[in-house]
């Protein structure tokens, strides 16, 4: 019998949905690119109903949901610490009703889809074994040490073990009140970065401060045994006080983390409003040093006891990139694996695959070679996959897009554009790299929407990375963003060495290297101030459309990448083509590639 799992990350913050079938990985979405709504929390109905429909499965069909939260677990620990510390009543209720709401999934399901039942089984995973689940399922590694870093899920901040065949063991973690990410969140609140997910603007600022101000925070992490870590607790809220998180139908909210104590040992907050001065980022480069002694006293924990050489990686935390992009040189880790939704979207991937390997893939032999149908991602008929890329989302066929610029003839007339069909896919990249080096920002539209935070060359805008001056004409006409903000490189895959100091692969463009110095002048568009840059390594194999496009701008110019940052204008990333076209008509791009149709200002 065919067995279909559907996996959710629901009730939190970027919800999100996957559907896997006998193994296969047939669809994954975030919840936000339906609502339009950045990092969207609550029930992800509209991405549950795109993996149905793309699985052409009623929710009837289904015979488990898994979801990557499970309040049950560490309720000893929970009582105990309650007992004992005494919170604040308002924190208690505020996680009652949470653990209220996770408990109404059925409810949710059946009010979202009341014309199909769901009659299988629902099953609640622990937060963390979703997270380690969600990158070493999917790795190429057949055994490796795992960690999950987070903000707080289940009671624990953090996770770590080994993964064998298809078996995780966790041996090891951190409860709260203490986490990473709850100081990397704090610092970034401090710092006038208020909104959920802001913690990159730190990770970008960090390279411009100077290397001091880490003895201060030593006071606030503090290193345990076994590559453990502490929070000294005065100089945060969560634990005590009633903090408002909103997660519900809306873009998630989390109010003010830390304490006045840490304006007593920092000085005082920066307002969002305030300009950004030497001392602010002197602290951002003192965070990101403290974020990184704590992670590598892990990860060095892991190694020792494990002597492996490969790390799966996931949790909020491995979206930090830049320490990332690290581990191969401050660690003996040489083999790094970290999933494109590394943070709480993907633990719904790792909550699937765990009930999938637990209820329907005992048989599993290991991993395989991962060559996948243009609608599916497996490993032939083992029970594990691979996930060596991102491209999970909906697709839209050439006659949608033909049919959405006809009716849409007269606006583009009215802006003094220009709508051709061009179904040759080497002229149609031979024109647009043209476009590209003449200094063209062009958005480019094509194929499966990406699964993750980051565009991957299916949703991007794509600039010439050898103009100094493209952050500026970026900013100027589509993305309005903070000038210490760096933009992303992507690569031939054959050629990333030649380019960068790393060997091996990088496809969703979690690390963050060191361009290699001879050639940053000639990029300068995505050479970061410190020589560095988050890069994308594209594959013919997983992208041919993409990679002829990069291969042929390599031709014309020598460079064999394009600065690629995400399609959209201040909204999550673009989900269809209407939306697309809107972005391209609001903003001042040049030209537009939705699929095999080609859009241009006069």
């Amino acid at each position: 019998n065919i067995v279909i799992v559907l996996g959710l990350n629901a009730f939190h913050a970027d919800a999100a949905a996957c559907l896997i079938r006998d193994g296969c990985l047939v669809a994954a979405a975030e919840e936000e690119r339906f609502r339009r709504i950045k990092h969207w929390a609550g029930f992800p109905s509209e991405a549950i109903r795109y993996c149905l429909a793309e699985a052409g499965v009623a929710l009837a069909n289904v015979d488990h949901v898994a979801i990557n939260s499970d309040p049950s677990a560490g309720i000893l620990r929970k009582i105990g610490y309650v007992l004992r510390r005494r919170p604040d009543p308002a924190l208690i209720l505020d996680r009652v009703r949470n653990r209220q709401r996770r408990g109404s999934l059925a409810s949710a399901l059946a009010r979202a889809f009341p014309q199909s039942s769901f009659r299988g089984n629902v099953h609640r995973v622990e937060h963390h074994r979703a997270h380690l689940a969600s990158a070493f399922l999917v790795s190429p590694f057949a055994a490796a040490s795992v960690a999950s870093i987070d903000g707080f899920g289940d009671f624990s901040s953090a996770a770590w073990g080994i993964g064998q065949g298809t078996d995780i063991e966790i041996e090891g973690r951190v409860h709260f009140p203490h986490s990473l990410r709850i100081f990397y969140q704090a610092l970034t609140q401090y710092l006038g970065f208020p909104n959920y997910g802001d913690e990159y603007k730190v990770m970008g600022l960090a390279p411009y401060g100077r290397p001091d101000g880490v003895a201060a925070m030593r006071r606030i992490v503090r290193l345990a045994a076994g590559g453990a870590f502490t929070l000294d607790t005065t100089y945060f809220r969560h634990h005590r006080e009633h903090v408002d998180y909103r997660w519900e139908n809306a873009a998630p909210h989390v109010g003010t983390l830390f304490s006045p104590a840490l304006e007593d040992l920092l000085g005082p907050a920066r307002q969002a409003d305030e300009p950004i001065t030497d001392r602010h980022r002197d602290i951002a480069r003192a965070t990101q040093a403290m974020y990184e002694e704590a992670f590598f006293h892990l990860l060095d924990a892991l190694h020792a006891r494990h002597r492996m050489t490969s790390l799966a990686l996931a949790g909020g935390c491995a979206m930090n990139s830049v320490a990332n992009g690290k581990i191969a040189r401050r660690t003996a880790f040489k083999q790094v694996y970290v999933q494109a939704a590394a943070g709480d979207a993907g633990g719904a991937i790792g909550a699937a695959l765990d009930v999938w390997h637990r209820m329907a893939g005992t048989a599993a032999r290991g991993p395989g070679p991962h060559r996948p149908p243009a609608r599916c991602a497996s490993a032939t008929q083992t029970a594990r996959l691979i996930m060596d890329h991102a491209y999970f989302g909906p697709a839209s066929s050439d006659f949608e897009i033909a049919a959405l610029l006809s009716a849409r003839a007269e606006a583009l007339a009215a802006d003094r554009c220009h709508a051709a069909h061009e179904p040759d896919d080497g002229t149609l990249c031979r024109a647009t790299a043209e476009a590209i080096a003449r200094g063209d920002v062009v958005g480019w539209f094509q194929g499966r929407m990406e699964w993750g935070p980051r565009a991957l060359g299916n949703r991007s805008i794509l600039c010439d990375p050898r103009r100094a001056d493209i952050k500026d004409i970026l900013n100027r006409k589509i993305k309005r963003r903070e000038s210490f903000r760096p933009f992303a490189p992507s690569i031939l895959e054959e050629q990333t060495h030649d380019w960068f100091e790393v060997d091996g692969d990088v496809p969703f463009m979690t690390q963050v290297h060191q361009i290699r110095e001879e050639r940053r002048p000639l990029i300068p568009a995505v050479t970061h101030v410190d020589g560095s840059g988050r890069l994308q390594t594209v594959r013919k194999a997983t992208n041919p459309r993409y990679w002829r496009l990069i291969d042929a701008f390599r031709k014309l110019t020598g460079v064999p990448m394009l600065l690629n940052t995400s399609l959209n204008e201040n909204e999550p990333i673009v989900c269809t083509p209407a939306e697309a076209l809107d972005c391209f008509l609001r903003t001042r791009m040049d030209r537009l590639a939705l699929c095999d149709h080609v859009v241009t200002r006069a």
